[in-house]
Formats: structure tokens, sequence, C-alpha cells
């Protein structure tokens, strides 16, 4: 299993813009074979920081994913949103024994 943890900056004037577009790519990306959880989370500090927090089988799944049509409409319009690059991490469960 796998994480995705995409955390974006966004300009204030544009955050409404970027979660509307979000929707649609949230709602299609649920459908992809591999994908077992997609949401976009918002900082309670920071109003122009959001993060999507994805989950996935494994790698191989996130594969299509990045050139899936809705991918494709929703990097449209975020690019215009940001205000810097996001910063995308994989991240993977450590092996931890806790007791």
């Amino acid at each position: 299993m796998i994480y995705v943890v995409a955390t974006l900056s966004v300009k204030p004037e544009a955050r409404a813009e970027l979660i509307e577009a979000a929707k649609a790519c949230i709602a299609e990306t649920r459908k992809e074979a591999g994908n077992i959880a997609y949401d976009l989370h918002e900082s309670v500090t920071d109003p122009t920081r959001m993060v999507f927090v994805e989950q996935w089988e494994n790698a191989e799944a996130l594969v299509p994913h990045r050139t899936q049509e809705h991918m494709k409409t929703f990097g449209r319009v975020a690019v215009k949103c940001f205000s810097a690059p996001p910063k995308i991490e994989i991240i993977t469960p450590a092996d931890v024994v806790v007791r």
C-alpha cells in the first residue's frame, strides 16, 4: 500500500476555483482501479495551504492515474491557482511494531 501526500500552496483569490475543480477530479479518481481513498484537506492555520491525501493499493495503480482525463482537466485549472509548485511525497507505512 502507498500513500500520496500532495501539499498545495493556493492563491487566496483562486481557492474557491481550485476546490470546485477538485470535486470532479476526486469523484472520478475514487472510481479508479487500485484507489482506496482520495481526499482534499485544508490547513486550519493557513487557508491557502491544501493537502491531497491519497491511498492506493500499490505504486502500479498510480501509473495510469497520472494520465487520466480528469487529472489533465484538474491540472489545467490547478496550475493557474498555485502560488508555488506543489510538494508531492509518496510514502508507505513504516514496518513498526507498536506494543
